[in-house]
């Protein structure tokens, strides 16, 4: 069984809170997981910003940062994404495309992050951006991967 919640402390974005569980179950179903607890947490710059230096030493806001909390092989894949509700809002305003489909880009993002996909060199990052595009298709969103 695969099991999304979402906890939303910031009021700039009302969230599509259906659409992002859609997102994220059909990720995880087809990625091959069916025990999953996701917690998707939407948060503004300020907290992004200092949970992105505090874990990652980066010191600016970001998109999407993933707390994967179960080991290696757990039966049930547990995981917490901190997303960036305000990074959404601007680059779905500088891409001129909805803020809810930049939102569903970063639940799928970190959820590739927790199937093993990475970003680190150019070839990870193409496939992950290759995987990004398939699952947009998949949903009916717009193909906003790679802007």
């Amino acid at each position: 069984m695969i099991r999304i919640s979402i906890a939303s402390p910031q009021e700039l974005v009302v969230l599509p809170f259906a659409q992002l569980r859609e997102v994220g179950r059909a990720v995880l179903e087809s990625e091959g997981i069916k025990d999953a607890k996701i917690s998707l947490a939407f948060v503004d710059n300020p907290t992004i910003h200092n949970i992105n230096k505090r874990f990652l030493q980066h010191d600016e806001p970001t998109d999407v940062i993933t707390f994967p909390l179960s080991g290696h092989g757990a039966k049930t894949l547990e995981a917490e994404l901190v997303i960036g509700a305000e990074v959404a809002l601007e680059q779905a305003k500088q891409r001129g495309h909805s803020v809810e489909t930049e939102l569903c880009l970063y639940v799928i993002h970190g959820l590739l992050h927790l199937c093993g996909y990475d970003d680190v060199d150019e070839r990870d990052a193409a496939e992950m951006r290759q995987k990004e595009r398939q699952y947009l298709k998949a949903l009916g969103l717009p193909d906003i991967a790679g802007e």
